[in-house]
């Protein structure tokens, strides 16, 4: 069992710094393609990219409430093709905390993301029985044709 747990950890240690490694090797060279590759899921003005995550395979904070962000109003009709970034830590109390990695070219886009991102609620990762500290990056990408 204590192998099993161990296992577990090095695994967990390796998703949640492999895309660290990635970014950080790949810095400015990262292309937008690139951020397709983490799709989780896709709806008709915003997707989200990120890491599933669930109550049986925690890797991480454990979503309850993810309201999408809307096209403000200001921007609606235009053609969009636009995207921004943020880290959420998640404490072991379950506060959330939203830093934006890369906001969006659009400063509407950012705001409206921040304001949905600001409302989302989290179960806190665990350890075993016990809620520890915990962070996930989040990409909104922001598309309408």
């Amino acid at each position: 069992m204590q192998k099993l747990h161990r296992v577990a950890q090095v695994c967990m240690i390796v998703v949640f710094l492999w895309p660290a490694i990635a970014f950080a090797v790949a810095g400015d060279e990262a292309t937008h393609e690139d951020d397709h590759q983490e799709d989780v899921l896709e709806l008709p003005e915003v997707h989200v990219h990120g890491l599933p995550l669930n109550k049986d395979q925690q890797l991480g904070p454990v979503p309850k409430a993810t309201p999408w962000p809307a096209i403000p109003p200001a921007l609606d009709g235009k053609e969009l093709d636009d995207w921004m970034k943020v880290r959420m830590l998640v404490s072991k109390r379950a506060t959330v905390t939203v830093v934006v990695l890369e906001p969006a070219k659009h400063r509407e886009l950012t705001i409206a993301g921040m304001v949905a991102l600001s409302q989302w609620t989290f179960d806190p990762q665990m350890k075993g029985d016990e809620p520890v500290d915990g962070e996930l990056t989040v990409r909104i990408h922001y598309r309408t044709h």
